[in-house]
């Protein structure tokens, strides 16, 4: 199968908007506004949290604002999930889907002038197959045996076995080229083909892009420079907002972005939403023990969260998955219902004392007020069933480094790719099969392991792909070492409508290229 497109990524210029209100509200179309019309300047822009680093990598929301705007990926999605060309042209899947072999552009630079070719794309499979460098890519080289760069606009992925075609664009939608030169360094200088440039950075407080005078997409970007200011918590971000001294915010709660959408400013809801899980750490007590940690998918009042926490912006999931995912299933969501007295039942059943099952923290992140509320919920629950514990809040970096380096007992957070190949799901700290940074090697989880390499290893009749996800969704409820509670609208964007030209992604990263000012 070959696939290749004349038309480059971008919504033909368009300026897409996708409305919220809550619920029971209608939703007025906004005004389309063709990107010609857009003029460039300085974008100011408010967001909730620091980054980690510059490695695309990396791929935490708190990077989201910077990897599509620093880099490209080999190819991309539009909103509805089709595939389209990016650094790769065109690419052909042979005809037993072993094996996949891309046209590279050769006409794209990095930012240190340094051209583009397959050495570099060779150095940045390098880096993901490496389970010490590929982070959250790393899970999802899995499916690779190897590759070959016969010439410097062509390289060639094999499969260890067959693969789905959709898990294969997945592979290359997430498969962001990185320059062979800077890999060693990429954490600290960012080293992509993006629409912008690194400026400047107060560790922080902000950050600053200035354009990229030689993207290679025609017109892009419109924006000359983009100053990111990094605000306590939304109210302060929303503030700025309104007084005028800044343009948006990115990454704005669903709360305050339904009270600023009624107050007349733009609001932006891409496709690629995130799913909150309540992370366990299994390798700590009282976690070790599997029938309290089941006693969690019963406890979580998963409605409440929803409308308390997320102002009706959300659907209840009881799997790691959105609704749009192949291995959605909705029978979970009624099956794991919050059920106090089914909860009670599993502590009891777990043999542990009220001060064993009280021994531990919830690890918050304060500068989520969303994630403080649910955290909230889940604490009073707890003390409903007798089990009181405490909530470790902590902010910013502090919170982001006990998150990926797994010191923690228990924590929300969002997880991304709910809506992809469900293998995908392994790219997440919490889901990796191994180097995981919360259970460690090797994965105290065998049976989880073994379902996620079926899914895989799964492509050929539909009964056996579903049998193939039923298996892998029933284990997860089982090994219960992260228990899902609702979507989640991650990268929402409030806006002043002086703004048009944005671009949906398909996992609501900042896509800045083609927003200007009317």
């Amino acid at each position: 199968m070959k696939y290749g497109f004349l038309r480059p990524l971008k919504i033909l210029g368009l300026a897409l908007f996708a409305a919220v209100a809550p619920i029971g509200t209608s939703l007025v179309a906004p005004v389309i506004a063709q990107a010609q019309e857009l003029k460039g300047g300085t974008l100011r822009v408010g967001l909730l949290a620091d980054m980690t680093n510059y490695d695309p990598q990396q791929f935490s929301t708190v990077n989201f604002h910077l990897i599509k705007n620093l880099y490209d990926s080999l190819i991309e999605y539009t909103p509805e999930g089709e595939a389209i060309p990016s650094l790769a042209t065109e690419w052909t899947i042979n005809a037993d889907n072993t094996s996949v072999t891309l046209k590279l552009r050769d006409d794209v630079t990095f930012a240190s002038g340094g051209k583009f070719s397959s050495a570099d794309v060779v150095a940045t499979l390098e880096k993901a197959a490496n389970p010490d460098l590929g982070k959250n890519v790393f899970g999802t080289m899995a499916i690779v045996k190897d590759w070959a760069a016969p010439d410097a606009t062509t390289i060639t992925i094999n499969f260890k076995a067959p693969v789905p075609t959709k898990q294969i664009t997945d592979l290359l939608q997430f498969m962001i080229p990185i320059e062979a030169a800077g890999i060693a360094t990429v954490e600290t200088v960012p080293a992509g083909t993006g629409a912008y440039l690194l400026a400047d950075r107060a560790v922080g407080q902000s950050l600053t892009m200035k354009k990229n005078p030689n993207y290679w997409r025609d017109n892009e970007p419109i924006l000359d420079e983009i100053v990111f200011t990094i605000f306590a918590d939304d109210a302060a971000a929303s503030a700025a907002l309104e007084s005028g001294s800044i343009d948006m915010v990115y990454g704005s709660t669903a709360r305050n972005a339904v009270r600023l959408q009624d107050a007349g400013y733009q609001v932006v809801r891409g496709p690629g939403s995130l799913v909150q899980v309540f992370r366990i750490n299994a390798t700590r007590a009282p976690f070790t023990n599997e029938k309290f940690r089941q006693a969690f998918n019963y406890i979580m009042d998963r409605e409440g969260m929803v409308k308390v926490a997320y102002a009706g912006l959300g659907t209840v999931v009881a799997l790691p998955w959105a609704p749009a995912s192949p291995a959605f299933d909705e029978a979970y969501t009624a099956e794991f219902a919050y059920n106090m007295d089914k909860a009670k039942e599993l502590f009891a059943a777990s043999g542990l004392s009220a001060a064993e099952m009280s021994d531990w923290k919830m690890l918050v992140y304060g500068n989520d007020e969303p994630g403080v509320v649910i955290s909230q919920i889940v604490q009073s629950a707890l003390a409903e069933a007798g089990i009181n514990i405490e909530l470790d809040v902590r902010q910013g970096a502090e919170y982001t480094d006990a998150l990926l380096g797994g010191d923690f007992w228990a924590t929300f957070g969002a997880v991304g790719n709910a809506q992809k190949f469900p293998s995908r799901m392994a790219t997440n700290s919490i889901y990796r099969t191994a180097k995981n940074p919360v259970l460690k090697d090797p994965h105290p989880f065998p049976d989880y392991v073994a379902a996620i390499d079926k899914v895989n290893a799964t492509s050929g009749p539909e009964d056996a792909v579903k049998a193939a996800y039923a298996e892998l969704n029933r284990v997860l409820v089982t090994d219960s070492f992260a228990v899902p509670t609702n979507t989640v609208d991650t990268g929402l964007i409030v806006a002043s409508d002086k703004l048009g030209g944005f671009t949906l992604d398909i996992d609501n990263l900042l896509v800045a290229r083609t927003i200007g000012f009317k």
